[in-house]
């Protein structure tokens, strides 16, 4: 039995308080691949917050959908990320540095907290990663993203090997 490096141990500590299992494969829906790498960058396929089959928060932030919940949305996006990163790389510990993320918020009219979903995000790449997870980012209101999600980070990575 291996032991858990302590990126994958702060990992499991956040899935176990977001409460949800990401027990399984995680399921991609059109012809194209959630981690594609070339050379020593990783580029990592928009995800939204699915558990499962079940996308689990879903609607517009500021009407439907409270901060708080967009918040715990990303953080379900981010979880969803760096669980295809330890698939694609044979552990967490082969992420060298996280280079860039992008937040899509789908936002009510009047919504301008974009960047405060976003931090919820990065606060969580950066408990896993500490200072390799800091990046640069782009936090974007949206009128529609795919089933209704509420929330859709994509992100590109430093890798240590190819």
């Amino acid at each position: 039995m291996s032991i858990p490096s302590s990126r994958q141990a702060a990992l499991d500590s956040i899935i176990q308080a977001l409460g949800y299992s990401f027990d399984g494969n995680i399921l991609i829906g059109g012809n194209y691949v959630s981690v594609a790498q070339e050379n020593h960058v990783a580029y990592v396929s928009g995800q939204i917050p699915r558990v499962g089959d079940t996308v689990v928060v879903t609607g517009r932030v500021g009407a439907d959908v409270t901060l708080a919940q967009a918040r715990r949305a990303a953080q379900v996006c981010v979880v969803r990320a760096l669980l295809l990163l330890g698939q694609s790389l044979n552990g967490l510990d082969g992420i060298s540095r996280m280079l860039r993320i992008n937040v899509f918020v789908q936002s009510a009219p009047d919504f301008t907290q974009q960047s405060e979903v976003a931090d919820a995000a990065s606060d969580l790449l950066h408990t896993v990663l500490g200072k390799a997870g800091q990046h640069t980012r782009s936090s974007i209101g949206v009128y529609q993203l795919p089933k209704n999600a509420a929330v859709e980070v994509d992100m590109v990575v430093s890798t240590h090997a190819p």
